[in-house]
């Protein structure tokens, strides 16, 4: 999964990958990491957009850029959550979406693994199309 490999190449910590899309339907896929610091926070979100940019794949929305505390990147079927790591506890997402099952991200990365990404479109009026995977 590229998303999570980007971060990890800026030294994101406690990185998990839940596969949410049978449990509900904002995305497919979470990822969620820390970070040491506010520059940190930033530093991951401008590498994993660069590199999923190149790849075709671009950012829908993105909250919480002010504060750098933490970040949500919406890419339609994956959302990407960056905490500072003493925000992280406080929102418990890891207790929230834990029906969902976790990718072994140690494997899917040796193997290749990288989910379909939906291109998205903006629509007229400010909503979301979902164009055809690929």
């Amino acid at each position: 999964m590229r998303a999570a490999q980007a971060a990890l190449e800026k030294k994101a910590s406690d990185l998990i990958v839940f596969k949410v899309g049978g449990v509900t339907t904002v995305a497919d896929y979470f990822v969620i990491c820390s970070a040491d610091s506010q520059r940190q926070v930033r530093a991951i979100r401008d590498h994993i957009d660069d590199t999923l940019a190149r790849r075709g794949c671009h950012l829908f929305s993105t909250e919480g850029e002010e504060t750098g505390r933490w970040v949500l990147m919406d890419y339609s079927d994956i959302i990407i959550h960056i905490f500072k790591e003493e925000v992280r506890p406080f929102y418990a997402l890891e207790r929230l979406w834990g029906d969902a099952p976790r990718l072994d991200l140690k494997r899917e990365l040796q193997a290749g693994f990288e989910p379909q990404v939906t291109k998205v479109k903006a629509a007229k009026g400010g909503g979301r199309l979902r164009a055809n995977k690929g």
